[in-house]
């Protein structure tokens, strides 16, 4: 499509254009432009709702993974503060004999969600469970630091 047969010959279309484009042509990527992992990342992460909450004591991500099996799941922590939720959802196998689709509407595909922790988010302290097809992360908190309590400075007489 010729964006500027429609007036939009801005170079934001152009880009946009091309980032639409870029998962069916093989060809090279002007300078500048999105890589096809970043598409496909940023498609992964756009198509993974999640519920965050926060507790007195813990900050829980709740995330809905219906028929994944937790070697499909991985829970990690990266640049030690970003908690990285990834994985895969295969197509089922296709067996002889077997029906074909008529129609498919349930993802498959990599799916991804980074989330920034706040300071106060104890990394060595985090548990994961999936449980009917909800994955539920917590991420305790460190307790908070302790007041500083005044200290007495002994004069000395000179």
């Amino acid at each position: 499509m010729d964006f500027r047969l429609l007036g939009l010959d801005s170079p934001i279309f152009h880009n946009l254009h091309h980032v639409l484009d870029s998962e069916d042509s093989e060809s090279k990527s002007p300078i500048g432009a999105p890589t096809r992992a970043y598409v496909r990342d940023a498609r992964a992460m756009a198509a993974t709702p999640a519920d965050v909450k926060e507790y007195a004591n813990s900050y829980v991500f709740v995330v809905d993974m219906p028929g994944l099996k937790s070697g499909d799941i991985k829970v990690q922590i990266e640049d030690d503060n970003v908690l990285l939720i990834s994985g895969e959802r295969k197509r089922g196998e296709e067996k002889e004999g077997a029906g074909k689709y008529l129609l498919m509407e349930r993802r498959v595909g990599k799916f991804m969600r980074k989330f920034p922790l706040p300071e106060n988010a104890n990394t060595d302290k985090i548990s994961a469970v999936c449980q009917d097809g909800v994955l539920t992360v917590t991420v305790e908190k460190l307790p908070p630091p302790e007041p500083k309590k005044p200290r007495t400075i002994e004069v000395k007489i000179a």
